[in-house]
């Protein structure tokens, strides 16, 4: 173990300081984790305060005005964040994607994000760098993000009917303002845009063929709808299996109303179970986390807003890497101990859902979603 001095790390959520191997192997770009699964994608969650109170994410009975989010101190630094993106792209990792919370909420984000298109692969390639939102901000702040070289964009929304949207992200946020954030980011190139609704049986099923109608006849292939299943992330949202509309069920709703047939995956750990409209007029995707676990092929890693490494969404121990930068390690010290923690990596929760609990019975909690992104 380095002898490095290494500051106590916060206790929101269970974690440990990574070893330092005694000897430092150096990157080679193709880690594999215990089950073979490649190092490909890291998501950034670069705050852990959203200005929605959505249900499944951050219902607001827990997270209301007396919750004690994360202090500026206690973030990682955008320096921070570029080394450690640096060091992942070095194992292999070729899309970085900035999560929170809501991402648009962290001051002076362009910046970080110009850092970030600056890394390159050890081939000189530029990465894959996108951002997930919901959207809110997104129509103020979308050509200053084109400008720093954001890529790609991802919006959340579940619902076109006003009075439902208000109602699930329980701030009385309109739609149209969601809305307008889109074709503000279209209009300066962060295309194609994926839209992503997440379906809860009973609250906003009935939404699924107005929403594919509207980004189909608006936008045709320049926004790609997805549909995802209503997970059991965190332990707050009072998930039930009852309200998951499976995804086969989604297809099938779709199906009354369009002429749709499969499409191969885009990539190697795709989430989404990809959909063409038979007329060329784009495509939907669904996202069935709970039904049909893609755990087998998940190549994603999760840093979360004050540097804790999550090998899985539905984790509940992360990793400490923010200690290992505070406390004076150097890149290959770090290297090396990212190398070793995914080499260990085994998690594989959808899989084994109906033996898990979000109660390990450790005193353990998993993380919340707010708290690492989607």
């Amino acid at each position: 173990m380095t002898d490095k001095v290494i500051p106590l790390a916060d206790h929101r959520y269970a974690s440990s300081v990574p070893r330092i191997p005694d000897v430092l192997q150096p990157p080679t770009g193709l880690l594999g984790d215990r089950l073979g699964r490649p190092l490909h994608d890291l998501r950034i969650s670069v705050t852990d305060r959203c200005n929605f109170r959505c249900s499944y994410c951050m219902p607001k009975e827990v997270f209301d005005k007396d919750y004690t989010f994360l202090p500026h101190a206690s973030l990682l630094s955008f320096e921070e964040i570029t080394r450690l993106a640096r060091t992942f792209v070095e194992h292999g990792v070729r899309k970085l994607r900035l999560t929170g919370g809501e991402p648009l909420l962290r001051k002076n984000l362009e910046v970080l994000i110009g850092m970030l298109a600056d890394l390159r692969t050890p081939e000189g390639e530029p990465l894959d760098l996108t951002l997930t939102t919901n959207g809110s901000v997104l129509a103020k702040k979308a050509r200053a993000l084109k400008d720093a070289g954001l890529q790609r964009i991802t919006v959340s929304l579940d619902a076109l009917d006003d009075r439902i949207f208000r109602a699930m992200n329980d701030v009385d946020f309109p739609v149209a303002g969601v809305l307008e954030g889109i074709d503000a980011a279209l209009a300066v190139g962060l295309g194609p845009i994926k839209v992503n609704m997440v379906v809860k049986r009973g609250t906003n099923d009935h939404e699924i063929v107005p929403m594919a109608r509207h980004f189909r006849e608006r936008h045709g292939g320049r926004v790609v709808l997805r549909f995802i299943e209503y997970m059991d992330v965190g332990a707050t949202n009072g998930w039930r299996m009852d309200e998951v509309l499976p995804s086969a069920q989604v297809i099938e709703h779709l199906q009354r109303e369009f002429a749709l047939e499969p499409m191969e995956p885009n990539a190697l750990g795709e989430t989404a179970e990809r959909w063409r409209y038979v007329d060329g007029r784009g495509e939907v995707g669904v996202i069935s986390s709970v039904t049909q676990a893609f755990c087998h092929d998940c190549n994603r890693a999760r840093l979360s807003t004050e540097g804790k490494l999550f090998m899985c969404l539905f984790a509940n121990h992360g990793h400490d890497l923010r200690a290992l930068l505070r406390g004076g390690c150097s890149d290959a010290e770090i290297s090396a101990a990212v190398g070793t923690l995914w080499q260990r990596r085994d998690d594989r929760y959808s899989e084994l859902r109906g033996a898990q609990a979000a109660d390990t019975g450790t005193g353990e909690r998993r993380v919340e979603m707010h708290y690492i992104g989607g």
